[in-house]
């Protein structure tokens, strides 16, 4: 039997889409607005961004913020009425997962053949009007960065290049899902492939500007609350 939080609530109309109930706030919302977790066989919480994994699911707003409050008001036991494990580090996890979804979003526009890395590539694919998704990495100088960003924007508008220009991941990080050394601008083409760039980077980004709080370490790696 579903959880209260794993329910479907009916859809109104600034959604459009099943509500969930967030196990923090105790409001619905969509479902790209919450993250759900759900116990694993070993009685520990796991993180389901792909929310595929079996089980009863627990909701919770898709910010660091939230995932914190969660632990401190311990809502994964309250929720599932029973004593679970939870990672003390879990919000850390929760964003190397959103971290890693991104990376692979990008190893996978790549192997396509629609990702191409570094400034001179970048600048040509902007010029061709193919570049649907801009990537840099966070550490980026502010000048290339500056650049980019104006023909990039010039060519497709102002407002669709606000989710199209991605910097969620360092050079370092960047450089490994391509698979090439000190990677610090990249560009894609081609539309799954670029939506799943974005939507990812909205997620890793709407996750850490939820707020940096992070709950007292214990000591320990899993409590059991």
């Amino acid at each position: 039997m579903a959880s209260a939080e794993d329910r479907q609530v009916p859809p109104d109309a600034t959604h459009g889409s099943p509500l969930r109930l967030c196990a923090v706030t105790r409001t619905h919302k969509g479902a790209d607005d919450l993250i759900r977790f759900v116990l694993a066989p070993d009685g520990s919480i796991v993180p389901d961004l792909a929310r595929r994994l079996p089980g009863r699911g627990v909701w919770v707003g898709a910010t660091r913020r939230d995932v914190a409050a969660a632990l401190r008001q311990k809502a994964f036991a309250r929720s599932l009425k029973r004593s679970v494990l939870v990672p003390n580090d879990l919000v850390e996890r929760v964003e190397s997962l959103l971290k890693r979804r991104l990376a692979d979003a990008i190893s996978l526009a790549r192997k396509a053949g629609l990702l191409v890395a570094g400034f001179a590539k970048v600048e040509e694919l902007i010029g061709l009007g193919q570049a649907v998704v801009l990537v840099h990495a966070a550490d980026a100088a502010g000048d290339g960065v500056a650049k980019l960003d104006r023909k990039f924007r010039a060519l497709r508008g102002p407002g669709a290049a606000a989710e199209a220009i991605v910097r969620e991941l360092t050079s370092a990080e960047l450089s490994l899902a391509i698979g090439r050394s000190n990677v610090v601008h990249a560009a894609a083409s081609g539309g799954g492939a670029c939506r799943r760039i974005a939507y990812e980077a909205s997620r890793l980004r709407r996750y850490r500007e939820g707020g940096p709080e992070v709950p007292t370490d214990t000591g320990s790696n899993t409590g059991r609350v």
